[in-house]
């Protein structure tokens, strides 16, 4: 892409207001503020992906952080001192995000030689934008997704967050209608979600599909397919005793307590949120606590009209 002014690249394409004093920009099908676009577009022209790499996609709230923990876990696990690392760094910090760590802070060289080892990676970004780039090699991909209406609800609660939340809010309502016409952040949700269970139905190999309800209904089997699908399978005596070890450690009760994940400061990577702001409930069927009747039934009608239409039969 050529370079130009960001101002006059923004004004080309289509905006929306948001909330928290953000414009939400469209660039080929999906939906970004100012600095993910910026980010995203820098990650297309310039990321160079490798056959060791894992890369962990996900739609925002949806699993995120659980993730980045589990998989670190899975791929560190030969040594004790791996278990303290674990309790001494946040996993949105052991875990660098594509778009904020490695672009947006360029905290970390990405043709490192160190790097090539092997790295774990996050992203936010669409399949659809990043499919040249990901097919290019065989790097494998670890996707998880969430019930739409529960992301949506974590997607709210998390930007209350926000300093500039009370000045400029996300009414619920509000958040509802674009939720559902797709005007979010990396949204639309249903495009992003169907993208990557595609490619892993196409490409099974390549990518694996989990969905957060799966992951807490049976954490241990999970553990054991992802630990296989990246090719560090849990075997030996010792196999069973390590995923139990990562499906404690990794817990919803141990991570949130945590003193390094309760803390109020910023992350390093210079995300605009508190530590903090990234552990709340994480309970499948959250939605039921803040969602009345009529949203409920507006994000179904969408759900069934956009998944189970597409044969996938999930988010209801």
């Amino acid at each position: 892409m050529e370079a130009t002014n960001p101002d006059t690249k923004h004004n080309e394409l289509e905006k929306q207001k948001w909330c928290i004093r953000e414009s939400l920009y469209e660039f080929h099908g999906f939906w970004f503020t100012k600095t993910y676009l910026e980010a995203t577009k820098e990650v297309v022209e310039t990321f160079k992906p490798l056959p060791t790499d894992i890369i962990l996609a996900s739609f925002p709230k949806t699993g995120t952080t659980w993730l980045k923990a589990l998989l670190y876990s899975i791929t560190h696990r030969s040594s004790p001192q791996d278990d303290a690392v674990l309790t001494l760094n946040h996993p949105q910090e052991l875990i660098p995000s594509l778009e904020t760590n490695l672009y947006v802070r360029k905290q970390a060289p990405l043709n490192d030689d160190a790097a090539k080892q092997g790295r774990i990676l996050a992203t936010h970004a669409p399949h659809q934008i990043l499919q040249h780039l990901l097919n290019s090699c065989d790097c494998k991909i670890v996707y998880v997704t969430r019930n739409p209406k529960d992301t949506l609800v974590s997607l709210w609660h998390f930007l209350q967050k926000s300093k500039d939340f009370e000045d400029d809010p996300w009414e619920l309502e509000a958040a509802v209608d674009q939720f559902c016409d797709g005007v979010v952040p990396f949204g639309p949700y249903y495009d992003h979600v169907l993208g990557y269970r595609e490619v892993s139905i196409n490409m099974p190999q390549k990518v694996l599909f989990v969905t957060y309800e799966e992951l807490k209904e049976d954490t241990r089997s999970h553990v054991r397919r992802i630990g296989e699908f990246l090719g560090c399978p849990f075997v030996g005596e010792n196999g069973e005793e390590q995923v139990e070890k990562i499906v404690r450690l990794c817990s919803f009760e141990i991570l949130s307590n945590q003193e390094v994940n309760k803390s109020s400061e910023l992350p390093e990577s210079g995300f605009p949120l508190p530590y903090n702001s990234f552990f709340r409930r994480g309970e499948v069927g959250d939605h039921l606590s803040c969602l009345g009747d009529d949203m409920i039934r507006k994000i179904d009608h969408v759900t069934k009209l956009k998944f189970h239409a597409s044969g996938f039969h999930y988010g209801i």
